[in-house]
C-alpha cells in the first residue's frame, strides 16, 4: 500500500476533507523531507490542541501502525555499547522519528513563564532546538494563538518550515505557513474532531515509508 493509498483511505471515510487533499500531501511531503535530512518536528498547541501535540509525537517516537524492529546497524550498536544488555534493549527499542512536543517540559515551561512571559514560551523551545532541516507543526483551530503566531516568527527566524493544522478560517497563521491544513469546520470541538484522523494519517504514510518491512 502507498502513502497515496493511506490518503485515499481517509477521505473515503471522510469524504468531507476531499478539498484538503492536496494540503495533506504537500504536509506529508514536508514532514517526509525533514525526516530524511535528519531533522525533528517540533509540535504544539493549545488546550485539546496541546494534547493533539502530544498525541502526534506518540504515534512517531515509537511503533504506530506496525512494528520498527530496530536496524542490524541499531542492534549492533546497542551490543557493542553493553555486551550484558544490548540485546535485551534492542528488544525493547523501536526505531523512532524524531518529535518533540513543546507543551510539556514543566520545570522550562514555568521558568518562562515566570521570568518573561508566557506567550513566549513556545518561540523559547523553538529558539533553542530549531534548526533549518526542522519543522513547527502548529496546530490552531482559530489560526489565531497568539504564542503559535510568535513560535511561527521564531520557527521562520531559525530557518524551519511550518505546517499548520487549523479551522476553516485558517486566521493569521495560514498565510504564514508553509502548508495550511484547513479543515472543512469552524466550531472548535469539530475541527479537532477532523484533525485527529488527517494526522493519524500522516503518522501512517510517514511510517510505512520510513519504516517498509
Amino acid at each position: 500500500m502507498t502513502h497515496l493509498d493511506m490518503l485515499d483511505e481517509l477521505l473515503a471515510r471522510h469524504p468531507e476533507l476531499t478539498p484538503v487533499k492536496e494540503d495533506i500531501l504537500n504536509a506529508y511531503i514536508a514532514l517526509r523531507d525533514c525526516f530524511a535530512a535528519g531533522g525533528k518536528v517540533l509540535t504544539a498547541g493549545n488546550g485539546g490542541s496541546s494534547a493533539d501535540a502530544e498525541h502526534i509525537a506518540g504515534e512517531l517516537m515509537k511503533c504506530f501502525s506496525k512494528k520498527r524492529p530496530l536496524t542490524k546497524e541499531s542492534r549492533a550498536a546497542l551490543v557493542a555499547a553493553d555486551p550484558l544488555r544490548g540485546e535485551v534493549l534492542a528488544d525493547l527499542l523501536a526505531e523512532a522519528l524524531p518529535v518533540i512536543s513543546l507543551t510539556g517540559h514543566a520545570a522550562l515551561s514555568t521558568a518562562v513563564m515566570n521570568d518573561n512571559d508566557a506567550v513566549a514560551l513556545f518561540a523559547q523551545q523553538i529558539w533553542g532546538w530549531g534548526r533549518p532541516d526542522d519543522v513547527l507543526l502548529a496546530l490552531s483551530t482559530s489560526g489565531n494563538a497568539e504564542n503559535l503566531l510568535l513560535a511561527t516568527a521564531a520557527a521562520k527566524a531559525r530557518g524551519m518550515k511550518v505546517v499548520l493544522l487549523t479551522g476553516k478560517e485558517g486566521g493569521k497563521l495560514a498565510s504564514l505557513a508553509d502548508v495550511a491544513i484547513r479543515v472543512p469546520e469552524t466550531v472548535t470541538y469539530l475541527v479537532q474532531e477532523l484533525h485527529l484522523p488527517v494526522y493519524h494519517t500522516l503518522c501512517r504514510m510517514l511510517e510505512h515509508h520510513f519504516f517498509p518491512v
